[in-house]
């Protein structure tokens, strides 16, 4: 094989890492359908805030050349001289939970067009067991007109990416590799090794380098709604589940996990693409989906617990003024994917109350075109009825709630993140 030249295939929360991390080392393009943001790229900047502006100038280069560095483009011919391609796109759900891969078979389409001979194909996209072969590589030999395993190869290296953490960064998390022929998956985690200096694990088959990915976040999901089953019966007990959790969490073996919000484009997703592929195999699956309906439940119950918490405080509830801070789903993140705080919102406006959404970190134009909600990066300067901390992110834990409550208000913090002295309840 040939010195790498690394294509990746969507430069998103997952890509632009990679794509700087590899871009360190090897020449690198990073390919995106979306025009403004590889401008915006190629202009030293990431709206992501995945990669800053500093790390991400340092790697630019202007033109495609030998040379170590990433080049963005939107254009298919500058692929050409590629020979390792990518692909890290989206694999969302429709409104029924059914798996999507409409991005993964473009993206294999656009890969397909400049495949050569001898050229690796990696897909670090999660998927069920078998998508890789069963659905990506018929796409890529139609395209390419060659044959796999025989004209070009693949390899499936599953992102660990965690939006929003600048402490475990994609160098610093172990990556499991694998390859469509042994000699490949050498060569597949030999690549990653070079970059990763958490080290890799290369794993015996494509198949089972996508299982593991599947499983990670279906086994947090289900712990997640483990927690989430236990704040609601402790909240019928008039216990507090947090003081609970941290009760039980000094012994040495208790799993951590907090109850909340279960969204974004990860342990939201994931479960149902292992239970759609076991349905196949005539299998339906129960604790999977059941964890996955107790946390899709979970901003509905949220909104029913404001109420009645507003309830309790004599505030009249048709027409209240609610504040709902935070619409991200997670912390300290711009990444408003697949987030569950939209549930909270539709669910308090059927009890006719007024929602005003604010969140510093999220983007307005972005939460109007996924959502059709209206959501401000500034403040309001008014009081409020409620206020329901669902994202905490780190300024919200120095807001001044007393300039933000009427006399008569209440404030549930779904985070447990406010002091007690502020907060009412929480989940």
């Amino acid at each position: 094989m040939k010195q790498p030249k690394i294509a990746i295939v969507g430069l998103g929360y997952v890509g632009l890492p990679l794509a700087r991390l590899f871009a360190t080392k090897y020449p690198v393009v990073g390919f995106d359908i979306n025009k403004e943001r590889v401008t915006e790229l190629m202009s030293g900047i990431d709206t992501t805030l995945e990669v800053s502006d500093s790390i991400l100038q340092a790697v630019l280069v202007d033109e495609l050349s030998d040379k170590n560095g990433l080049f963005c483009t939107t254009s298919i011919e500058d692929l050409e001289r590629c020979n390792y391609y990518i692909i890290t796109v989206p694999t969302p759900v429709d409104k029924n939970n059914r798996p999507v891969l409409t991005p993964l078979i473009k993206a294999s389409e656009t890969v397909g067009k400049v495949l050569k001979k001898d050229d690796v194909v990696v897909y670090e996209s999660t998927v069920y067991p078998g998508a890789t072969e069963e659905e990506c590589i018929p796409v890529l030999e139609k395209e390419s007109r060659l044959v796999y395993n025989k004209d070009f190869y693949a390899g499936y290296s599953p992102e660990r990416i965690n939006p929003g953490d600048k402490e475990h960064t994609v160098e610093k998390i172990l990556k499991v590799t694998s390859g469509s022929t042994p000699e490949i998956g050498e060569k597949v985690d030999d690549l990653y090794k070079s970059v990763i200096i958490a080290g890799t694990h290369l794993a015996p088959s494509i198949k089972v380098a996508e299982a593991a990915k599947v499983i990670e976040n279906s086994q947090r999901d289900i712990n997640i709604a483990f927690v989430n089953e236990l704040a609601k019966i402790f909240g019928l007990m008039n216990i507090n589940t947090h003081d609970v959790l941290e009760a039980a969490g000094t012994k040495w073996n208790f799993l951590p996990f907090k109850p909340g919000l279960v969204g974004g484009h990860c342990i939201g997703v994931d479960p149902y693409y292992l239970a759609q592929k076991a349905q196949e195999y005539g299998y339906h699956p129960e604790i999977i989906l059941a964890g996955r309906r107790l946390n899709d439940s979970m901003g509905e119950y949220v909104a029913s617990e404001v109420i009645k918490l507003m309830i309790k405080k004599d505030v009249r509830i048709k027409e209240a003024q609610v504040l709902v801070l935070g619409i991200t789903f997670k912390e300290n993140c711009p990444d408003v994917r697949n987030t569950k705080v939209v549930d909270v919102i539709k669910s308090l406006k059927e009890y006719g109350i007024k929602v005003v959404v604010y969140d510093p970190w999220a983007n307005e134009d972005e939460v109007m075109s996924e959502y059709q909600l209206i959501s401000t990066q500034k403040l309001p300067n008014q009081k409020f009825d409620a206020i329901v901390l669902t994202v905490a992110h780190d300024e919200f834990k120095n807001l001044d709630f007393i300039s933000l409550r009427k006399e008569k208000s209440a404030v549930y913090d779904v985070k447990n993140a406010l002091s007690k002295v502020i907060k009412d309840e929480t989940l």
